[in-house]
This record gives C-alpha cells, structure tokens and sequence, in this order.
C-alpha cells in the first residue's frame, strides 16, 4: 500500500475519574499520548507475518496464520524464541530478530500502510500540542523508517523492544515513556491493538484506548475498546475513556 503523507500540522481505582473539561470549561488534553506502532499506527503486522512464514519456510517448517497471531504484540527476542523452539530454523535469538527486522524494514520502506485515523489523530495532537511518544516492541531500525515519513518532532520520544529489559506485556515501556516525558502515567492515554500491549499499558496505570487489528482484545480493566480511530480528535480521548467505564 502506497505511502500516506501525514496531514500538516474504563476508569480504573489507579486513575479516578476522568474529566471532560477543565475549570475554564475548556476541553480537556491528556498529559501525552502514547502510541503502539506496529498494528496501531501503521498496518504492519501482516508484514511481521510474511517474513516469520518466509523465515521457517527457508528452514524447512510450516508456519500457520494461527501461529503467527499467537505473535502478536510480543517482544521480539521472545518471539525468535518461540520460532527457535517450535520450528526447524535455527541461529541465536539475537539473528532471527534481525532477520525479521530487515525483512519488515524493506517491506516498510515501500510505503506505510497507515491504520485508519491514526495519522489524522497524530496530526491533530501536534496541532493541540500534545506530547506522543512512540512506545513499540519493535526494534530501533524499525522505528527509524517509521520516522523518516514523518515530521521531525512528531514523537517526543520513542521507546523500542531493544532499549528496555522487560518488553510488553510488563509494564516497563509504557514507564519508560511516561518517565521520558516527565508525565505521571495516569494523566497519560494509550493507543493499543493487542492484549499484549493493552496489558503492558494497564499495568502501568495508563489509561487505554484499545482498536482491535488482527487479533481480538478480551476486556481488560482500565482499557476501553473503539472500533477506530476515524474521526476521533484529540478532544475526544479522555471523553472516550470516560463514556467506556
């Protein structure tokens, strides 16, 4: 899918109510907005599947579509050890990550195929001068390709699977951003698509928006469920979460 240029410029205990507008009656902003990449922003998990069924094809396996959404969301380095213990390929967990890595970095650099609203919504928070930070268990290379199709500042900060100890689904992302942008998480939002991510943001105490993508996302305290973000505002989020409790 050809590139898209990005347009210019329930409550939990942890989190209390969540307010509609401030005193002055103007509508209210999250602190920041934390972003998912692959399935949230960009429509990427489908080139995640390609290359983990070409990677085991190579070696000799078969690779199932129910296999690959077991995937999703995950860690990369627990992802290659899945792929390590349960196919024929072979190498460290350190090669099979960058395999995929290149694989999906070439299939990215053709054109983004950005999920529907996402970039309106990123746009619109850069206008409204809302901090976003980009908190992916994908790679920093990957990340960088993400980048470069976007104007410089977008992401205040950018948070990857290969800079934090403990990936997605614990909570170290997700604080690890908040902490970046010296925001306390709870006045935060985050923008999800897997129960993997959305537990990683919950545990954090960031309250959720969830768009399910490829894979089905149970309901989960402190996350509320949208079936996508056309149309949605920066206005509208902290509403939203609101309306979803």
């Amino acid at each position: 899918m050809p590139s898209s240029p990005l347009p210019a410029t329930p409550t939990t205990p942890a989190t209390g109510p969540v307010p509609s507008s401030d005193p002055a009656g103007q509508p209210a902003l999250p602190a920041a907005v934390l972003w998912d990449m692959d399935g949230t922003l960009v429509d990427t998990e489908p080139y995640w599947m390609a290359e983990e069924t070409a990677l085991v094809e190579a070696a000799g396996g078969t690779w199932s579509h129910e296999e690959a959404l077991g995937l999703v969301g995950n860690d990369l380095m627990v992802s290659a050890q899945v792929l390590l213990e349960r196919t024929p390929v072979t190498g460290t967990r350190e090669q099979v990550v960058d395999a995929l890595v290149s694989g999906v970095a070439a299939r990215m650099r053709t054109g983004l195929p950005w999920r529907p609203g996402a970039p309106e919504l990123l746009a619109d928070l850069r206008r409204q001068d809302v901090p976003c930070a980009l908190v992916t268990m994908s790679w920093t290379a990957l990340a960088d390709v993400l980048l470069e199709h976007l104007p410089a500042g977008t992401f205040a900060a950018v948070v990857t699977g290969d800079q934090v100890e403990r990936g997605k689904p614990h909570p170290d992302p997700y604080l690890e951003a908040a902490r970046r942008l010296a925001v306390e998480p709870q006045d935060c939002v985050a923008l999800e698509d897997s129960p993997t991510g959305a537990t990683s943001a919950t545990a954090a105490g960031v309250p959720t928006l969830v768009v399910p993508n490829v894979v089905e996302v149970p309901r989960l305290a402190g996350a509320v469920r949208l079936g996508s973000l056309v149309d949605v505002t920066a206005e509208d989020l902290l509403p939203l979460l609101a309306a979803g409790t």
